[in-house]
């Protein structure tokens, strides 16, 4: 019914930068909040960014200054600039998005399979 399909994961040394998407489809009436989360092994899944779609933005406090959450036009698809990455930013990286399909009365939550980031120092 509704799919989010993420790219752009992959190595990178400490300092550098990658850039995350995450693109929605599917029966999809509309969506509200899309954003990040990410989980290392043997942590709890934190959230790392979210974005309404009224364009407003959270982050955590370790990636502020450092990572930027967009949205593009149509508003289903959502990206994650990240740079100067420190080893600590190595996890698995999920997306997620607050979807109302057309059968449905309110927005359900809906999650992409997890895309690897790892950061060498």
């Amino acid at each position: 019914q509704v799919q989010l399909v993420e790219s752009g994961g992959g190595l990178v040394q400490a300092g550098g930068s990658l850039r995350l998407s995450c693109a929605a489809s599917g029966s999809i009436f509309s969506i509200d909040t899309m954003g990040w989360y990410r989980q290392a092994p043997g942590k709890q899944r934190d959230l790392v960014a979210a974005i309404t779609s009224g364009g407003s933005t959270n982050y955590a406090d370790s990636v502020k200054g450092r990572f930027t959450i967009s949205r593009d036009n149509a508003g289903n698809t959502v990206y994650l600039q990240m740079n100067s990455l420190k080893p600590e930013d190595k996890a698995v990286y999920y997306c997620d998005a607050a979807v109302v399909a057309y059968s449905d009365y309110a927005p359900e939550d809906y999650w992409g399979q997890g895309i690897q980031v790892t950061v060498s120092s």
